[in-house]
């Protein structure tokens, strides 16, 4: 019997789903049954039928859906797997942003901990930042943990004040404009699609800013037929099986998130055999970060 097929056998006997992000290997998200960003796995967590979900993605990814399902066995692949960003920010200068800023929204991206989360008022993915924080009443925005990602929501939704963490993903910001432009170069036609995490001077050279999902779709409705892409490079399996025939390149200095890559189907195998890397959190900690997880999903 294969991997693939111990698996398929495991799923039905365990009651499991498997949710893989974009980032994973490619043979981990053959294996999937949902694939796609923090938002639509945010989404897709709540509600399935399973009792048992196998998260492909890092530990932040595994949290959320514990703390959307309480009721059900969040298994991780690899229990290592971890997202620097996530821990870029912390309560005691949320604190102090509270005493120093009234009317102040602390507004923490999906890409951190649930400690962070539980000291936030609402929670956002770079697919409805933007929308989300506009619909905010309050005007002065406290984003944490990405200074990149808060920079540029803030360019769309000038009527606010940030006042910017100093937090990025790791990933993101090496993406750098001169080997963008020597993509740009080896490829004159091709568009410039950019992921928000990424410094302010690639987002000025591109043709299309947005979440990982948005540049998919992006890349799948243009008549364009080349196209740089400047986010994790795990991205290319999903861009190849929805645009056939259509480019894709990136820059030289690969973006890889190794700790997504950490994951394989060997590992999924083994939390389905053993029920290993099992996710649990302290009550009180799971209720304090629901309520801006909730309130993302109700605003976003």
């Amino acid at each position: 019997m294969t991997v693939r097929e111990e698996i398929e056998q495991l799923k039905k006997e365990k009651n499991a789903v498997i949710l893989a992000h974009y980032y994973v290997r490619p043979e981990v998200q053959e294996l999937a049954d949902y694939i796609g960003d923090s938002f639509y796995l945010s989404k897709a967590a709540v509600g399935l039928e399973e009792r048992t979900i196998v998260f492909c993605g890092v530990s932040f990814m595994g949290e959320s859906a514990k703390i959307l399902n309480p009721e059900k066995t969040v298994l991780m692949p690899d229990a290592a797997a971890d997202c620097a960003m996530a821990h870029m920010a912390d309560a005691e200068t949320i604190r102090q942003m509270r005493e120093r800023y009234k009317d102040l929204a602390v507004v923490c991206y999906i890409n951190s901990t649930a400690e962070l989360k539980r000291h936030s008022d609402v929670c956002v993915t770079s697919a409805n930042a933007v929308n989300i924080v506009r619909a905010l009443p309050n005007r002065n925005i406290f984003f944490i943990p990405d200074r990149h990602l808060a920079h540029y929501v803030a360019g769309q939704v000038p009527e606010k004040n940030f006042v910017y963490n100093d937090g990025f993903c790791p990933i993101h910001a090496q993406i750098s404009i001169d080997e963008i432009r020597r993509a740009k170069e080896a490829h004159p036609q091709a568009m410039v699609l950019v992921h928000p995490e990424c410094p302010d001077a690639v987002v000025a050279m591109a043709d299309y800013t947005g979440s990982t999902s948005g540049i998919i779709s992006f890349a799948e409705k243009s008549s364009a037929d080349e196209f740089i892409i400047c986010t994790e490079i795990g991205v290319k399996y999903e861009l190849a099986k929805r645009c056939p025939g259509k480019r894709f390149y990136f820059t030289e200095t690969e973006p890889v998130c190794q700790d997504m890559k950490s994951i394989t189907p060997e590992k999924i195998l083994h939390v389905l055999k053993t029920g290993e890397n099992e996710v649990v959190l302290d009550e009180g900690l799971r209720t304090g970060s629901k309520r801006p997880l909730e309130r993302m999903l109700a605003l976003g």
